[in-house]
């Protein structure tokens, strides 16, 4: 029993730290790949867990920077390194946070961090067969798939975190879609040109985090996955 004991605290101390070193930025894409397979393999754990008739894929993940910064591609996560972030994206970063220390720690929070679960979202919606009829419905279902995910993970401080970036954000940057004209459509229609512009995409992704951070009404992450794609 005792030995029993000492192996489930192990266990659980390795868990806390491996959540702990996420949500930052890394110099050591080892570091960085090991991190994110603990998270996707915990991923599905929790999805498996929830609702077993989910059919996953097997995601692997890859030290990839590109200026699409986070993607699945090809059952593929690509996780970017800010060092090597094109000098326009670390602006953007910088600019809208306050600084570039700022700047840091904002893409550590969302892009070694939040927007890996944001896009094994995407794939479990793809493996559910999930339909949208526009690109919004699609972000939004993994952004809250994301949020509701980090806090079953006891994460809740970290996306606290985000939630206040993400407001203080919002104040430097303003909605793309021109008075009248419904967002869903317009950003649909004009998607390539919004998701290449940090300052309209990152409205769009930023302000739908506030409101579903704000949304009391959200079932837990095991619930919700227990319905998904019915």
């Amino acid at each position: 029993m005792k030995n029993l004991i000492f192996f489930l605290f192990l266990s659980l101390s390795f868990q806390s730290k491996a959540q702990n070193s996420w949500f930052k930025t890394y110099s050591d894409s080892i570091a960085l790949k090991a991190d994110a397979g603990k998270i996707v393999n915990q991923f599905r754990q929790k999805v498996k867990s929830a609702n077993p008739s989910l059919k996953l894929d097997d995601w692997k993940v890859v030290k990839h920077t590109t200026p699409y910064l986070i993607y699945i591609e090809n059952k593929t996560a690509n996780l970017p390194f800010w060092s090597e972030v094109v000098p326009q994206q670390k602006f953007f970063f910088s600019e809208v946070s306050g600084d570039e220390k700022q700047g840091k720690e904002v893409f550590g929070l969302f892009f070694n961090g939040f927007y890996l679960v944001h896009e094994l979202g995407h794939g479990l919606g793809q493996s559910a067969g999930k339909k949208f009829q526009n690109f919004y419905d699609g972000e939004y279902d993994a952004n809250i798939i994301a949020i509701l995910y980090w806090r079953s993970a006891g994460n809740k401080n970290e996306i606290k975190r985000y939630y206040t970036y993400a407001k203080k954000m919002l104040t430097h940057l303003k909605s793309p879609v021109p008075a009248g004209e419904n967002i869903k459509e317009y950003l649909t229609k004009h998607y390539d040109e919004i998701s290449s512009d940090p300052y309209q995409y990152g409205y769009i992704q930023f302000s739908q985090f506030v409101e579903i951070y704000e949304n009391k009404n959200l079932p837990d992450f095991k619930k919700f996955i227990k319905n998904y794609g019915k």
